[in-house]
């Protein structure tokens, strides 16, 4: 990667970013960050109240040994040296939904909105499933998270189920939508 800033997104792999020593000393502090600017602005990642430095640390780490062990998929979106993006897919445990993964986080700086970070971290981690041999990969998304769902609809995805009013933020009620990418309808 080089130093110099770009207009286009670089997406690493977990092999990529873990072969930086610079960027994987600065990824978890990067990460959290992204993570918990996003959630104190309300953003829908799971988190009511902003992560801290260990929820984060101790998530990627997970994510980390499942990538290891051929479970999961770990992108880093950066812009010149800046992380401004991450996201992951981890396979399910289940014996009987191993072919499946669940699309877990796509999270993207505020500062880089509308540059095309969620769009490649998340084209990335449909080729990495579909190369991994995911027969279905799913997610599910807060109902007012409008630009989200657009982009994964526009990525192939289709809405198979919807809880109204699933999401509890205070006294506000959201709709959990779930979408699925059916490969093994693409051929």
């Amino acid at each position: 990667m080089t130093s110099g800033v770009t207009t286009e997104p670089a997406v690493l792999d977990a092999t990529e970013l873990t072969s930086d020593p610079e960027l994987e000393a600065r990824f978890a502090e990067s990460a959290h960050r992204i993570l918990a600017d996003l959630v104190a602005g309300g953003a829908a990642l799971g988190w009511v109240e902003p992560p801290s430095r260990e929820e984060v640390a101790e998530l990627l780490s997970h994510v980390v040994s499942a990538v290891q062990a051929g479970d999961a998929a770990l992108r880093a979106a950066y812009l010149g040296r800046r992380l401004v993006g991450l996201g992951y897919w981890l396979r399910y445990a289940r014996p009987t939904h191993r072919p499946h993964a669940d699309l877990e986080k796509v999270a993207v700086a505020a500062a880089a909105h509308g540059r095309g970070v969620g769009r490649a971290l998340t084209a990335a981690l449909i080729s990495d499933a579909r190369e991994a041999g995911i027969e279905v990969l799913t997610l599910d998304a807060r109902g007012d998270n409008a630009n989200a769902l657009h982009l994964y609809r526009s990525l192939g995805f289709t809405e198979y189920g919807r809880l109204p009013g699933f999401v509890a933020v205070g006294e506000h009620r959201y709709d959990k939508v779930f979408h699925m990418l059916d490969f093994r309808r693409q051929g």
